[in-house]
């Protein structure tokens, strides 16, 4: 393995044609790349949403892996291709083992492969917990700012589920400007609330930090409500919690019953991608027959199309794109490279030549 400031086609093929390479980039590198550049994510993914909403990407189902001897536990496929100044293919492999947390490791672990659009070749394999992490933190914080921007600004936050998703989401806020003066904490696990109000200490927030023992405190009094958790069915079930109309980050998709959303204004990442697998929006559907619950996309309001209302709390539930995996990928894979700390492993394309 070797250290190369040079692009992925540096060594030569038998027949004189670049030969490709391969890049490993680890989870410290992805973190260095990543750490405190908040506003310049969040302005990628939003470019990233508006390429997906003009037709240049391709972004087709995801696709799970089951097991039945480990039924909480799944492995997810996202393959896609995104055009624009990213332009790049590839595949996240992303695994959720929630039996994790009691041995005291992450829930999720993930590698992120990139293609090369004009060849095929993977030329990439990163690390990519932080990236998925890092894609949907800077989404929420993207629909908070333009699902806000014609309602009051929330100035009371309640984090619904406190593990990384939440710190993640919390560090983007941060990031990009955004101030509270409470932040509240539910999640039945003592210990992750323990230790998630100990990182917004070490965060240095100034807002005060409220634990509240029941879901309907923390969604009550809050103004802008994060869900974070790993429910697998509709856990919220009364409209009247939301009679304050909030702006919800609906993140783990699953927390919401059909009424709720009902009485809801809606608005999702894709609206195929988002009404499948059993998500609260997908419930909505199976009840009633239709869509007509959906407000929009988040790019409808970015372009002017939907506008979230007033007399209403509107709800954002973003199944999670692989198009935004492979732009913050392939913006880590730019710091490296630009930065001569690729990676490479040599001859990890070994037979080249096409008749021996």
């Amino acid at each position: 393995m070797t250290q190369l400031s040079s692009t992925a086609t540096r060594r030569t093929h038998p027949d004189g044609a670049p030969a490709p390479t391969f890049a490993v980039i680890s989870g410290a590198q992805v973190q260095q790349a990543l750490s405190g550049r908040e506003k310049q994510i969040v302005e990628l993914v939003e470019a990233t949403y508006r390429l997906h909403g003009a037709g240049d990407s391709v972004n087709p189902p995801s696709y799970f892996l089951r097991f039945p001897d480990r039924p909480s536990a799944r492995i997810i496929a996202l393959p896609a291709s995104v055009g624009g100044s990213v332009h790049v293919d590839g595949v996240k492999w992303i695994s959720s083992f929630p039996d994790n947390v009691r041995a005291g490791l992450p829930r999720a672990s993930a590698v992120l492969i990139l293609n090369d659009p004009g060849t095929g070749y993977p030329f990439a394999c990163l690390e990519s917990s932080v990236i998925s992490a890092t894609r949907t933190a800077a989404s929420a914080a993207l629909a908070a700012d333009w699902l806000s921007r014609d309602r009051p600004r929330p100035t009371r936050i309640g984090f619904f589920g406190t593990g990384l998703i939440a710190r993640y989401i919390h560090t983007f806020l941060a990031g990009t400007d955004w101030t509270f003066d409470t932040i509240g904490v539910h999640d039945l696990s003592a210990e992750s609330t323990a230790g998630f109000c100990g990182y917004l200490r070490q965060a240095g927030t100034t807002a005060e930090i409220v634990v509240h023992d029941s879901a309907e405190d923390l969604i009550c009094s809050s103004d802008l409500v994060v869900f974070a958790t790993i429910a697998g069915e509709p856990h919220v079930t009364s409209p009247a919690w939301f009679d304050h109309n909030p702006l919800v980050l609906h993140i783990s998709l699953r927390d919401l019953s059909p009424e709720v959303l009902l009485a809801s204004a809606n608005f999702v990442d894709d609206v195929e991608h988002c009404l499948k697998a059993d998500t609260s929006p997908h419930l909505v559907e199976q009840r009633t027959g239709n869509r007509d619950f959906l407000n929009g996309t988040l790019n409808d309001v970015m372009l002017g199309r939907a506008a979230p209302p007033h007399d209403r709390p509107v709800i954002f539930s973003p199944f999670g794109l692989g198009v935004l995996d492979l732009a913050v990928g392939k913006y880590v894979y730019d710091e490296a490279a630009g930065a001569g700390n690729l990676r490479l492993i040599e001859d990890f394309f070994h037979d080249l030549r096409r008749f021996g």
